[in-house]
């Protein structure tokens, strides 16, 4: 078998990952599991429903076709083109089956058959982009391969890495989190906030924040890197701006044409940037380990600040449909990713110690 028909593992390990967050964002908040008494799969047969938003059918099609678009190059390619595009939309549909069935163990979840036709399509839809691009991205000749050979940790380490970088852009779409912030535990635990809101206080502490969480970030996207360059590292940081202003400009009512850059996030980025490019000349090692005290310390702030109360954004817009499922989703990660990173630097740090005492 060809090298070029051998499926890479890059986009098995996409796949995995976003069928995971799928699955989270389905079944959110995953709490009040009972049995109703009725057929599973009545929800098949069902009438067209008389009340349906065109967004969310829009978005539970749009949801699936990154998954349709990275089970292509992750199935062997010798099953022939119509056959991988068969099998990642039967994939597709049969997660979206799953968990639409699971769904009626959920009070807080309707079943349904238009969201399964939707998936389906979506699946398929990603399918047929994952034949016209999918390989030339993840194949052995295509550029994202090369690039991810020649810039990234080899091996399932290195993929985990990039997933995690992923999922860090998705924490920012948090429309009311601090600007690079993540890990706030308060909610989950049903902790009070430390300290009172002190204006003075609070900026100083919120721009330490940042400035840790960005050192954080781009040491952590260098720690999976084979060799110094700093573009990738502002590449990540600038989309990790993006995400906060996107998601800050559709939820916070203001005339401000920019609320989420407070003065503390303006400070915090001023002093966060000298700080990385004199952390980028230090060695490796050292870089691993700043990587892990930064991210903590940033962990810290996030949870003892209190909410900044001059940022208000409008939450109808999340208790509906697909907003629910993907607020809940950018929650969970939100609260998590930290110390997945945390743990991440740990394993990187024994299982591939040796890059570390490279430049």
């Amino acid at each position: 078998m060809s090298a070029a028909r051998t499926a890479p593992t890059l986009p098995r390990n996409l796949a995995l990952a976003y069928a995971l967050l799928v699955a989270y964002a389905c079944l959110h908040p995953l709490t009040g599991w009972k049995l109703t008494g009725l057929p599973l799969f009545d929800y098949l047969t069902a009438p067209w429903p008389k009340y349906y938003r065109g967004v969310d059918l829009v978005l539970n099609v749009l949801g699936y076709v990154p998954f349709g678009f990275v089970l292509v190059p992750a199935i062997p390619g010798r099953l022939g083109r119509a056959g991988v595009v068969l099998v990642a939309t039967l994939i597709a549909a049969a997660l979206s089956l799953g968990l639409e069935t699971l769904q009626n163990f959920l009070p807080s979840r309707v079943s349904s058959n238009v969201d399964l036709a939707c998936n389906t399509a979506g699946g398929l839809l990603g399918a047929l982009l994952g034949l016209c691009w999918g390989h030339a991205l993840f194949d052995e000749r295509g550029w994202l391969h090369r690039w991810r050979s020649e810039r990234i940790v080899a091996g399932h380490v290195g993929d985990m890495g990039l997933v995690l970088l992923g999922l860090w852009l998705l924490t920012q779409l948090i429309p009311g989190n601090f600007l690079f912030g993540s890990g706030d535990l308060r909610q989950a635990l049903g902790l009070a906030t430390p300290l009172h809101f002190d204006p003075e206080r609070f900026i100083g502490l919120e721009a330490a924040l940042v400035a840790l969480a960005l050192v954080g970030v781009g040491l952590f996207t260098r720690c999976i890197t084979r060799r110094a360059s700093p573009w990738l590292i502002l590449f990540v940081l600038a989309l990790g701006l993006g995400a906060k202003a996107l998601a800050v400009t559709l939820f916070v009512p203001a005339a401000d044409a920019m609320p989420w850059l407070t003065q503390g996030a303006r400070r915090g980025l001023m002093w966060g940037a000298p700080l990385l490019a004199v952390a980028l000349f230090l060695p490796r090692l050292q870089q691993h380990a700043l990587a892990g005290v930064a991210l903590l310390a940033a962990t810290v702030l996030t949870n003892i600040l209190p909410h900044d109360p001059y940022l208000l954004f409008d939450q109808g817009p999340m208790r509906q449909g697909s907003f629910l499922n993907f607020h809940g989703l950018t929650g969970l990660v939100a609260t998590a990713w930290p110390f997945l990173a945390l743990g991440y630097l740990a394993a990187l740090g024994l299982w591939r110690g040796e890059h570390l005492t490279e430049r």
